[in-house]
């Protein structure tokens, strides 16, 4: 039975000292909103490779640690080409989407909704996209919570809480849930922007660390590509050339498509794509995101199939979990790192899946209090709405979102692996929102009705061959396809009812006149502008960093020794003193502001 680093007393201070920080960044950035174009698209002021790694960063969160491993563990080498997909999704938001975003001129992503189709399109989005929001709120916090109950070493207990026994992946859903409904992000989307930031400096430097730290402990003394000769030569043919399932061309496409979508028009890139001061910005952005989606999914996938050697049996290190690949790298980093980044490491995930959560809260809260409630509200009783009693109003939908989702992640544990589920439930859900937004930003000559009728018409198609379980053997590719034939089908024969007199129309075609309009880029010399926040990162690496060398001194074993901390405590200082350097006010900067 190896000898795991679980979370320990040093461990949770620097987890506590990391949340402290993150807290310190939503106040810092609380103070750079003045105004809801700040709180939404921070006024298109964020850096492009800021808001590229914050992109990256908020695609995968603990899934890409938990679940995408668990796969990775289970089919080998032929997962990089499902993981790698992103790398298609942003190019073509690189060629495409990242322009066409930035022009639609919108300061909340939804507004879009309104522009090109109708206020009860957005109404109908809102209305519709409840349940399968809180489902995934329940999914993610059950992804969070395998990582979580392994690192802190109780998966193996059982608990009794009020008399009722809870294991230790239980629990964590209890107390992580806990805190998930009562942490509200304080800053907007500079908040999001900066604690992304941090979390991606702590990650790549962590993955950067694990791949060859894997490969020589594999290597038995003889280095990192002895250990990479073992794993090419060991392993079972099957997990080294991609077969099976990840190289079926109805299932590949199908994921290659769902990625396609997902990164270009999900909710969060569109708004991504608008924080930044110009389109060329937001196709580095995209460009940014493509490179990161190569490296990421390498740095992961191999230590991972590495995993197969070091940890034969999973079931017998976690017999509690009903996937315990799924632990496979918290496994590893658990294994191989030493305390200090082991600590450091569940912060950063914790909280990358913690604010992608709350991305979802707020921003289903919010669009239930005005879309839906306020407006029946008005209907019913022909009385305007306080901002205090919306704001208590979007306080009560949190919570009973919160607690529902809680209460399917103890559903969803019961139900098999994470990333089986993701698969089935987003293939049945992702499609028939995303082909409306997609199409409305390709043609914009259909009616008002068209976005409705399209997304209908997926959720139809997907649910209705599930209802007679059609194609069994494909149950993926048939949800995705079937959902994106009905769409584009129903919005195709549409288009023959455009009428460019309707009043209606009137919208869309604004927008069609401002997706054809670059946005102008400002005019002479800007200063230094927000480069700034920059710096802010790079004080934070900096003391991050000498934190982990302060960590040399910790108890540590053979196989992850203290000076890893060094390393990792180096490579953060480097950082640092890197985007400081980016930072540093120009002569031109100084010269704009007269000083």
């Amino acid at each position: 039975m190896p000898s795991f680093n679980t979370v320990n007393g040093i461990d949770y201070v620097l987890i506590a000292l990391y949340f402290v920080i993150v807290i310190w960044v939503g106040f810092y950035a609380a103070g750079k909103n003045k105004g809801t174009n700040d709180f939404f698209k921070a006024s298109g002021q964020v850096p492009w490779f800021m808001a590229g790694v914050s992109s990256w960063v908020s695609g995968f969160s603990a899934f890409m640690f938990v679940a995408a491993a668990g796969y990775t563990y289970k089919h080998g080498s032929g997962s990089l080409l499902l993981f790698t997909s992103a790398v298609w999704g942003y190019l073509l938001g690189y060629f495409y989407f990242a322009a066409i975003w930035r022009r639609a001129r919108i300061q909340a992503p939804l507004e879009f909704l309104t522009r090109r189709y109708s206020p009860s399109t957005t109404y109908f989005y809102t209305v519709t996209a409840i349940v399968p929001q809180v489902v995934g709120i329940g999914q993610g916090l059950y992804i969070l919570c395998i990582f979580i109950s392994a690192a802190l070493g109780f998966d193996r207990e059982v608990f009794h809480l009020f008399g009722l026994p809870l294991t230790g992946l239980q629990l964590s859903m209890l107390v992580v849930g806990t805190v998930m409904i009562v942490y509200s992000v304080v800053g907007g989307l500079w908040a999001a922007v900066l604690s992304d930031a941090v979390q991606g400096v702590i990650i790549l430097t962590m993955s950067a660390m694990i791949l060859p730290i894997s490969m020589a402990y594999l290597g038995h003394g003889g280095g990192v590509m002895a250990g990479v000769h073992r794993l090419f030569t060991e392993l079972p043919r099957e997990l080294v050339v991609p077969s099976g399932e990840p190289v079926d061309p109805w299932f590949l496409g199908s994921f290659i498509l769902a990625s396609l979508l997902g990164y270009n028009v999900a909710w969060h890139f569109a708004q991504r794509y608008n924080s930044v001061p110009t389109e060329r910005d937001a196709k580095k952005m995209a460009m940014l995101g493509a490179v990161l989606s190569v490296i990421g999914p390498v740095a992961w996938v191999l230590p991972v199939m590495g995993s197969r050697l070091i940890f034969p049996d999973m079931h017998a290190l976690w017999p509690n979990l009903k996937a315990p690949e799924e632990a496979s790298f918290v496994s590893l980093a658990m294994f191989l790192l030493p305390h200090g980044m082991v600590g450091f490491v569940v912060a950063a995930i914790l909280s990358a899946t913690l604010g992608q959560a709350n991305d979802a809260f707020n921003w289903l809260s919010a669009a239930i209090t005005k879309d839906v409630y306020v407006p029946l509200r008005r209907r019913f009783t022909k009385r305007e709405t306080s901002d205090r009693h919306q704001m208590r109003t979007a306080q009560v939908t949190m919570f009973i979102i919160g607690v529902t989702g809680v209460v399917l992640a103890f559903v969803i544990s019961t139900m098999g692996g994470a990333f089986d589920f993701a698969l089935k439930y987003y293939s049945l859900t992702g499609p028939g929102f995303s082909m409306p937004v997609a199409l409305g930003l390709i043609y914009r000559k259909t009616p008002w009705w068209s976005g409705i009728a399209s997304c209908v018409a997926g959720f139809t198609a997907a649910f209705g061959l599930l209802a007679i379980d059609a194609f069994p053997e494909h149950v993926y590719a048939r949800n995705i396809l079937s959902a994106s034939i009905a769409s584009t089908v129903v919005f195709a024969i549409s288009a023959l009812w455009w009428n460019a007199r309707d009043p209606k129309s009137a919208p869309a075609i604004a927008l069609d006149r401002d997706l054809r309009t670059p946005v102008p880029e400002p005019a002479g010399p800007q200063g230094h502008g927000a480069l700034g926040v920059y710096a802010v990162i790079g004080n934070i690496s900096l003391l991050i960093g000498v934190v982990l060398l302060a960590c040399w001194f910790v108890p540590s074993t053979e196989v992850a020794p203290a000076t890893l901390n060094v390393v990792g405590g180096a490579i953060l200082i480097a950082v640092g003193f890197a985007l400081r350097w980016v930072a540093r006010p120009t002569k031109a900067d100084v010269a704009a502001n007269g000083k």
